[in-house]
C-alpha cells in the first residue's frame, strides 16, 4: 500500500545504501516520491533500487557517488535530474563517525576525512542541487546532522565539529533561499543513537555485544531506548512534504528527550 504525502516529488538521498538512507528511501517511495540513491557502495545502492523497483516499478535509481568530490556531485545531480525529470528534494545523509579520539590524540588525517564526508559534502550538495530545486517550484533540503552537533562528548571532537557546522550552515542556506525569493526550504535533523552501523565502534567497545552496547547507550536517554531508522525517516518525510511548507531554518531533534534534560 502506498500513500501520497510526497506524490510526484523527486528526491536525491546520499549514503542511501544502508542505515538511515535506506529507511528514508523506502519511506519516501511508499509515499509517492521517486528516489535517486547515491552511495560510494554502488552495489548496495543498486540492490536497494532493485528491491524498491520490484514493489514500485521505475521509482528508484542508483548512482556511485563519492560525496567529497565536486565532479561527482555535478555528475550525480545531472543524472538524477535527467532520470527523474527534475529534483525537488535533497537529503544530505552521507556521513561517518570517524575515530573516537580525544583532542590530544586526534590526527589531522582523521579530522580532515570526517570534515570532508560530513560537512564539505553538505556544502557541495546544497551548491549543485540548488538550481534544480529552484526549478521544481517547491524544493526541500534536509541535512542530517546529529545531537552530537548540539551537545558535545569526549572523544568525538571531529564528529561534533562537523555536525555543529551542518546545523548552522543549514540555517544560512535557508535564509539565503528565502532572501532570494526562491521556494526552497532547508532544515536539519538531529538524531541521537539510532540502530545503524554508525554505532559499530560502541559495539566494539562492548566486546561485540550489541544488546549490551545498546543498553548502555540508552541509559542517558529519558525514553530509555535508542532509536530506529524509521524514527528519523518519518521526520525526513515531513520535511520533504508540503506539510512543512512554512518550515525553514529549523532543527529537529530525534533524541528521546536527551536534550530536554
Amino acid at each position: 500500500m502506498t500513500g501520497s504525502r510526497v506524490a510526484g516529488k523527486t528526491a536525491l538521498i546520499t549514503g542511501a545504501a544502508g542505515g538511515l538512507g535506506q529507511a528514508m528511501a523506502r519511506m519516501l517511495v511508499r509515499e509517492g516520491a521517486r528516489v535517486a540513491l547515491s552511495d560510494l557502495d554502488l552495489n548496495g545502492a543498486r540492490a536497494l533500487a532493485e528491491a524498491i523497483n520490484a514493489e514500485h516499478p521505475d521509482m528508484a535509481f542508483a548512482y556511485e557517488h563519492d560525496v567529497t568530490r565536486e565532479d561527482d556531485w555535478v555528475r550525480v545531480v545531472g543524472a538524477a535530474v535527467e532520470d527523474m525529470g527534475g529534483l525537488s528534494i535533497l537529503v544530505n545523509n552521507a556521513g561517518i563517525g570517524g575515530q573516537l579520539l580525544w583532542a590530544e590524540q586526534d590526527t589531522l588525517e582523521n579530522w580532515r576525512k570526517v570534515q570532508a564526508v560530513n560537512l564539505e559534502s553538505v556544502m557541495l550538495g546544497c551548491k549543485h542541487a540548488m538550481a534544480p530545486l529552484r526549478a521544481s517550484g517547491a524544493g526541500s533540503i534536509v541535512n542530517i546532522s546529529s545531537i552530537a552537533g548540539l551537545a558535545a562528548a569526549p572523544g568525538m571532537g571531529a564528529y561534533n565539529a562537523t555536525k555543529a557546522a551542518v546545523w548552522l550552515y543549514t540555517k544560512t542556506v535557508a535564509l539565503e533561499a528565502a532572501k532570494a525569493g526562491w521556494n526552497v526550504r532547508a532544515n536539519s535533523v538531529h538524531p541521537v543513537f539510532i540502530k545503524t552501523p554508525i554505532l559499530d565502534p560502541f559495539i566494539a567497545m562492548a566486546g561485540g555485544d550489541e544488546a549490551n552496547a545498546h543498553e548502555k547507550l540508552a541509559r542517558g536517554i529519558p525514553l530509555k531506548r535508542i532509536g530506529e531508522p524509521d524514527d528519523v525517516a518519518y521526520c525526513v518525510l515531513y520535511l520533504a512534504s508540503d506539510e512543512s511548507k512554512f518550515v525553514t531554518g529549523a532543527e529537529f531533534k530525534i533524541d528521546g528527550g536527551l536534550t530536554a534534560q
